[in-house]
């Protein structure tokens, strides 16, 4: 059973962690002022609690989704968006690099380190929507959807162009 009951939810309703779009926002979730923004790492806006504490050097993420370079997700074979497996530092999966609020900040115009996300559930499923955003679909609501024009849609359609002499 999907976790939402909706047919269509957004991607962030798979994220692992809470996302800080500004210094602020972490500030006010945290009660702490973020790392100082580094302009040589890529932007971060999440962070794992429990990376810090690892024994280990580095730490994986079983599942974000993988982007171009420019950061556009990429497409797999089956037409749905792809994932992929993410290797940080512990030191980097443990904090966020948030650009200060600001325009033109050198650095922040690179792709962001992608939010790993939670394993999906059966009837669960990424895809694209509308523009090409990743999104996720309740299967099982989706195909309840009347999706495009039904033929009372094109009926009246053909009725406004005829009226307007189309």
């Amino acid at each position: 059973m999907p976790a939402l009951n909706y047919p269509i939810y957004s991607i962030s309703k798979l994220y692992k962690f809470p996302v800080y779009m500004t210094p602020e926002e972490y500030k006010a979730a945290t009660g702490q002022a973020p790392p100082e923004w580094n302009p040589d790492r890529a932007p971060k806006y999440w962070f794992d609690p429990a990376a810090k504490t690892s024994v280990k050097m580095s730490v994986v993420y079983d599942c974000v989704i993988a982007t171009a370079a420019n950061g556009v997700p990429l497409v797999g074979e089956d037409g749905k968006p792809l994932t992929d497996l993410l290797v940080l530092s512990r030191n980097e999966a443990s904090t966020v690099n948030i650009p200060p609020n600001k325009a033109n900040v050198p650095g922040a115009d690179v792709p962001a380190v992608p939010v790993p996300l939670r394993p999906l559930e059966g009837g669960e499923e990424l895809f694209f929507s509308l523009g090409g955003v990743v999104s996720v679909k309740n299967t099982a609501l989706y195909s309840q959807l009347e999706n495009g024009f039904t033929v009372k849609d094109r009926e009246i359609l053909m009725a406004i162009a005829a009226k307007l002499g189309l």
